[in-house]
C-alpha cells in the first residue's frame, strides 16, 4: 500500500487550470483499481491518494501521468506502508 502526497509548489490559482485534467487522471486510477481513496488537503495546499500497487516504481511511473507532476506544479512524495489493522469496510487497506 502507498500513500501519495502532492504538495503544490505555488498557490492554488496556478494549479487550478490543470484541475480537470488531474481529476481525469484520478478517475483513471480508480478505474484501473490502483486508487482506493483520494482528496485534497486542508488548507488547500495539495492532496493525498491511497494507492495499491506492486512496487514503488510502479507508483512512480503511474504518477508521471498526473498533470500536477509532469507540469511540475506539485512536489511528489510516495510513502509505502503496511496496514495491519483497519475498521470494518476498509479491509482493502490491509496487506494481503
Amino acid at each position: 500500500m502507498f500513500l501519495i502526497e502532492l504538495t503544490y509548489k505555488g498557490p492554488f490559482e496556478e494549479v487550478a487550470p490543470f484541475l480537470a485534467e488531474h481529476l481525469a487522471f484520478v478517475e483513471k486510477g480508480y478505474a484501473s483499481g490502483h486508487f482506493l481513496a483520494s482528496g485534497r488537503k486542508e488548507p488547500r495546499t495539495g492532496g493525498l491518494i491511497f494507492c495499491q500497487a506492486a512496487s514503488k516504481a510502479e507508483v512512480e511511473e503511474l504518477m508521471q501521468e498526473d498533470p500536477f507532476v509532469y507540469q511540475d506544479l506539485a512536489d511528489l512524495r510516495i510513502i509505502e506502508f503496511v496496514a495491519s489493522r483497519a475498521e470494518a469496510g476498509l479491509e482493502a487497506f490491509l496487506e494481503t
